[in-house]
């Protein structure tokens, strides 16, 4: 293939999400923390917010709902912060500027919610990328066809000039039902700087 962009995922492929880790930082009590982490994280929520069919306003008042008073305020920050909570992987913001240097166009494309997404630009490894594409503002979400359609079209790409990058296997296989060459995330950013050397020295 002719590579000249690569569209990237955030969670588990540029950034380290982990729930426990980041509750970790709003309760000393292990007890605490994990029920914290169940509700705030639960995936009742989170398919939700990442269509944008629900507000964070809302999870967090449902989420109050399943927990003791107590934790109410620790919920909130917990909810409200968690963004500032999230490590890099490391070797990716080289990988990101070497192949910015290479000339490769980048994008990200992320299932996230309206308030992550309102907070996406003070991410600084995001620096190098054109432009990143949310899944709760448009309403649309991977692997869905419609939301891969949406970033070539949005960001003036083609199908068969970009590779994606995800660590979960069915949103690889949804962006290659629609002719994008993907690439699943193992953690291993060595071998994937290796794969993708291949593809540009081609």
């Amino acid at each position: 293939m002719a590579l000249k962009n690569i569209v990237f995922d955030f969670g588990q492929v540029l950034i380290k999400f982990d729930p426990a880790y980041m509750v970790s930082k709003y309760t000393q009590n292990e007890d605490d923390a994990k029920l914290l982490c169940d509700v705030l994280f639960d995936r009742l929520y989170w398919d939700k917010l990442d269509s944008g069919d629900i507000s964070d306003a809302e999870v967090v008042a449902h989420c109050k709902q399943r927990l003791p008073e107590r934790l109410w305020d620790a919920a909130e920050s917990a909810y409200y912060n968690w963004i500032y909570n999230i490590p890099e992987i490391d070797g990716m913001r080289e990988l990101t500027l070497y192949l910015k240097s290479r000339g490769i166009r980048l994008f990200l494309l992320s299932n996230i919610s309206t308030y992550f997404a309102e907070h996406i630009d003070e991410f600084s490894i995001l620096e190098p990328f054109e432009r990143c594409v949310l899944s709760a503002p448009i309403k649309m979400v991977k692997p869905n066809a419609d939301i891969f359609e949406y970033l070539c079209s949005s960001c003036d790409i083609l199908a068969s000039e970009t590779l994606f990058i995800d660590d979960n296997a069915l949103n690889v296989k949804g962006a290659q039902a629609v002719g994008i060459s993907a690439y699943q995330f193992d953690g291993d950013v060595e071998k994937l700087k290796i794969y993708l050397n291949a593809l540009l020295n081609q």
